[in-house]
């Protein structure tokens, strides 16, 4: 089976061809802030993005028209279940013309349709895990306000595709077992997976703070500081200038790792909070399945990171076994979500919007 798959950042579009599940090919094709900076909204960087994969296709020497599929990461769409959605019209409308939120993921399907239309109608293009994943139950919903709701919105692609991993490296299936995975980088997301359902989520407003994320703070302040600062600039704090970045002065966790093999007791005192504050959301997940944890899964590229790993394993490893599955596997998750649909091992969903 020959697949394409495409996993569009901020500055980069990840692009990848598998064949029979085997990664081919696969390369992340940097935008310059230059060129992005002309754009007034992220839909309008379409062709820009859309040229780049082209021509990094066309040096790969790949035949679009022998393609099976097309793997999308699937942007801020509404609430949906997990898996697979083919990419409809009511899908491209809603990303191109009224997005929830402007972000560089909501280009997956635009793109993957894109490039469908090229390789012909016996190409299909799926999104797989969009980052709403949403199958909270009603209690999780609850925030503690009236008419404002919790929300499911993280790296589910991601962390699913690891809880299928560490299942079937166990002789498991993903649909009969507990993990807990949290996904720690530039932003931390950590949810709780149960028979197949990722049943609740602390998303990166909610739970720890990141190598630039503010994570949950606390309300009181924040109302305070909302008085002085715009939303703009409240909104920079929390997603680019916040967490160790504002502590340290730096979002790179090798760095900080330096300063504190030479004795510096700040970077030291930060990162013990950022294990800290990780240990205190897998924590509290463990409660909603009264203890019954098989899996703590660590991903994302803080993962690699031995000396965060280490004090975070020593204050949830009572909970249950570790397992770490470092930076991510989300052109492959693409790949073998697609595969699974085309194969008939799995049904796709349409989206309604």
């Amino acid at each position: 089976m020959r697949i394409l798959t495409i996993n569009p950042g901020a500055t980069s579009t990840k692009i990848g061809y598998v064949e029979e599940e085997e990664i081919v090919y696969q390369e992340t094709i940097a935008h310059s802030v230059e060129k992005l900076q002309v754009f007034d909204h992220v839909q309008d960087q379409l062709e820009l993005r859309l040229q780049a994969v082209l021509d990094q296709v066309h040096e790969w020497g790949l035949n679009l028209k022998l393609l099976d599929g097309i793997g999308a990461r699937g942007g801020l769409l509404p609430p949906v279940q997990s898996g697979a959605y083919e990419i409809n019209q009511a899908m491209l409308d809603y990303l191109m013309y009224r997005p929830r939120v402007e972000h560089a993921s909501n280009l997956g399907a635009l793109l993957a349709e894109k490039i469908r239309a090229v390789a012909g109608k016996k190409t299909r293009a799926f999104v797989y895990d969009p980052v709403t994943v949403d199958e909270f139950p009603p209690v999780a919903r609850i925030s503690g306000l009236k008419g404002m709701e919790r929300e499911s919105i993280g790296h589910a692609l991601n962390m699913r595709a690891v809880a299928r991993e560490v299942a079937e490296n166990q002789q498991r299936t993903y649909e009969d077992v507990t993990y807990i995975v949290a996904h720690l980088g530039g932003g931390n997301s950590i949810s709780l997976h149960h028979q197949g359902r990722m049943v609740d989520l602390i998303s990166d407003d909610e739970g720890p703070f990141s190598t630039e994320r503010t994570g949950e703070l606390p309300v009181k302040q924040v109302i305070a500081w909302c008085y002085d600062h715009s939303q703009k600039e409240m909104m920079t704090h929390y997603r680019k200038q916040g967490g160790v970045l504002s502590y340290l002065g730096t979002n790179d966790a090798r760095e900080v790792e330096k300063r504190i093999a030479i004795g510096d007791e700040e970077a030291s005192l930060v990162y013990e909070a950022m294990a800290y504050q990780i240990s205190k959301g897998i924590g509290s997940l463990a409660p909603i399945v009264a203890g019954k944890v098989e899996g703590i899964i660590m991903t994302g590229g803080l993962a690699y990171s031995d000396v965060l790993m280490a004090a975070v394993e020593k204050q949830v490893a009572f909970i249950a076994p570790v397992y770490r599955v470092p930076g991510e596997r989300e052109l492959m998750a693409l790949a073998k979500g697609v595969a699974r649909v085309l194969r008939g091992e799995e049904l796709s969903h349409q989206l309604t919007c």
